[in-house]
């Protein structure tokens, strides 16, 4: 098994914290896992990314060519990286950032969730990026939310049960979802 997921969204929405607990949950549960990441040259605000690729064996090339399932926080990032999703891949959105799917993920399955708004509405804002991850856990099965739950303990140190609430959440929201395509 091995899984390519690329996070991507605007620098300040957490995508690289969202990388690296994902790597870790992969590391936690026995699996190999590599997390680079990309970003602009403005602290927040640019498009930015966060490549995992989780495996049954050793990770010899760290760098994703196509995405199996990307995660997408806003638009620009999405229309950035569109093209490296693989065909018939997985695309989760935030459905309030991200409001046109690129042409050429016309054949993407697609799903939508408000992660911001319910992030601004029931907790904070700086946790879509953990109701989204949640989300993509419990969808996808690439890590359970428990490695999820157990890696936002190593990995954050502040607000970490704020933090694992968002999780529960995007996943309770995983359970009784729709495919928008």
């Amino acid at each position: 098994m091995r899984v390519e997921i690329r996070i991507c969204g605007l620098g300040g929405q957490g995508v690289i914290l969202a990388g690296e607990i994902l790597g870790l949950a992969a590391v936690l549960e026995g699996k190999y896992a590599t997390q680079t990441r990309s970003y602009g040259s403005e602290a927040r605000g640019s498009a930015c990314k966060s490549d995992v690729i989780i495996s049954d064996e050793v990770v010899r090339y760290p760098l994703i060519e196509k995405c199996d399932i990307m995660i997408a926080m806003s638009q620009p990032s999405l229309n950035i990286y569109a093209k490296s999703l693989k065909e018939n891949g997985t695309l989760i959105i935030d459905s309030d950032l991200v409001k046109n799917i690129p042409e050429e993920l016309s054949n993407a399955k697609v799903y939508g969730i408000k992660a911001t708004r319910i992030a601004e509405e029931k907790y904070a804002r700086i946790v879509a990026n953990l109701i989204m991850l949640g989300f993509a856990a419990q969808l996808t099965g690439i890590v359970t939310v428990e490695s999820l739950e157990k890696a936002v303990k190593e990995r954050v140190k502040r607000m970490v049960d704020l933090n694992i609430a968002a999780l529960r959440e995007g996943a309770k929201l995983a359970q009784t979802h729709k495919r928008r395509k």
